[in-house]
């Protein structure tokens, strides 16, 4: 079963956005990663769509760049009135390059390094989210140095575990990211901001982890992170006004996958914002989420041209094609699952296993293992889906291989926005 948003088409062909796919191919090359413009913005105005109907308005999504971070896609973001999160001087740079109000950009981050930050402070960053007491204090003397006062919130371990795969959960209290609310840390951070002459704090933030399809670790996110807020409130008489309650929302790559509809996220967290906030007698605070991988994921596909098949009578089929870990690391890191089918003869039965394998000197460098697809040959193309995010956001130039491009589909039209490395750009920093 195909998602919505992908079609095969009268020749067996693979359409995403309007675009053949085999035409993709042809025209621009593979691997080629392929996004789906359309879905991206759909996306997008459901979140927005969301915050009018549940906040009435007082509250803003913001697009984790770190899923797939491009000049274009800042543009796009934008364009659909979302904030931006980045949590490197890098994707600043690119986010101020394409454009983006600085104001309405947030830097996340457990170790910005003293350039990062006074970077931000110059290009007047919207919010900080600090992650420790060393870095506020950093934050507290460039902004003395500047003669300006610096919004910033506190990111805090909520002490939720969200069940995730380990190297993606964030909120337990063993994690590198934050103020634990167990040993007391996060008050006392709270207590040494609000002592810093040049700290504003507006708010705080928590994120639980990545790829959950249960609505209730938010909820109860939400429900901690208030009651943390109502114990600031008490202590120090500071009313915190905002309240980042982080991303993590899962998607579907799999069959396997059953993702909470957006819309039932945000009505169940809502209502347990507004429940809470009743029995403390607490003002409802302003709301950002930050959705990355829902935003992008299931939008974005990766296209390959099969090299060769290799039957290994009784122990398996190696489908070679001509990308691999160097595009889409996150199988060898995560084991992650995905849906493989050939985009050329999309309307073939997945009656053949298969192991799809990279072209890596490197035994693990597989896209996946056992998976279904219709039967391949030489010259054949395959197309992955969801890998949209963290796929060109962790890419490599592993063996010295060149990067892929990216392009854009929407109503038929591709566009690229990202273009293909070329072997030049490989030595461009050799000396």
């Amino acid at each position: 079963m195909l998602p919505e948003h992908l079609k095969v088409n009268e020749e067996g062909h693979l359409v995403v956005g309007g675009c053949d796919t085999v035409d993709l191919a042809e025209q621009f090359g593979t691997p080629l990663y392929v996004m789906d413009e359309g879905l991206i913005r759909k996306i997008c105005r459901a979140y927005k769509d969301s915050f009018a109907m549940y906040y009435g308005g007082q509250g803003t999504p913001v697009y984790a760049s770190k899923a797939f971070c491009c000049k274009e896609m800042c543009r796009i973001v934008k364009s659909e009135g979302f904030d931006l999160e980045i949590v490197s001087g890098g994707e600043l740079y690119t986010a101020l390059a394409a454009g983006f109000d600085p104001a309405h950009i947030h830097f996340n981050g457990n170790n910005k390094t003293c350039e990062e930050i006074r970077y931000a402070l110059e290009q007047k960053v919207g919010h900080i989210l600090v992650d420790n007491i060393e870095e506020l204090h950093l934050i507290q003397k460039f902004s003395e140095v500047m003669n300006r006062v610096t919004t910033v919130s506190l990111r805090i371990k909520p002490g939720i575990d969200a069940h995730t795969h380990q190297f993606i959960r964030t909120g337990q209290i063993d994690s590198k990211f934050g103020f634990a609310l167990e040993t007391g840390e996060a008050m006392q951070a709270v207590q040494e901001t609000l002592a810093l002459p040049n700290l504003d704090l507006e708010g705080v933030q928590c994120h639980i982890g990545s790829q959950i399809f249960d609505i209730a670790p938010f909820v109860e996110a939400a429900k901690v992170m208030l009651q943390f807020m109502q114990d600031v409130r008490e202590k120090t008489g500071v009313t915190v006004r905002v309240l980042d309650l982080g991303g993590g929302f899962g998607i579907r790559y799999t069959d396997a996958d059953q993702p909470v509809p957006y819309n039932d996220y945000m009505r169940e967290v809502s209502t347990a914002i507004h429940k809470k906030c009743r029995e403390l007698s607490f003002p409802v605070p302003y709301v950002y989420i930050e959705p990355g991988r829902s935003v992008v994921g299931e939008a974005g596909l990766t296209l390959y041209t099969v090299g060769s098949v290799k039957e290994i009578p009784g122990v398996r089929n190696y489908v070679a094609v001509d990308g691999g870990m160097t595009d889409n690391p996150r199988y060898i890191l995560y084991q992650s699952a995905y849906d493989v089918l050939l985009a050329n003869h999309a309307d073939r039965a997945p009656d053949y296993t298969a192991t799809v394998a990279g072209r890596c000197c490197e035994s693990g460098d597989l896209i996946q293992e056992n998976v279904k697809m219709g039967k391949p040959k030489a010259g054949d193309l395959i197309a992955v889906l969801s890998t949209g995010a963290y796929n060109y956001s962790m890419a490599s130039n592993y063996n010295r291989v060149c990067r892929p491009p990216v392009i854009m589909v929407r109503g038929g039209s591709p566009r690229v926005v990202v273009r293909r490395e070329s072997y030049e750009d490989l030595i461009r920093n050799d000396l």
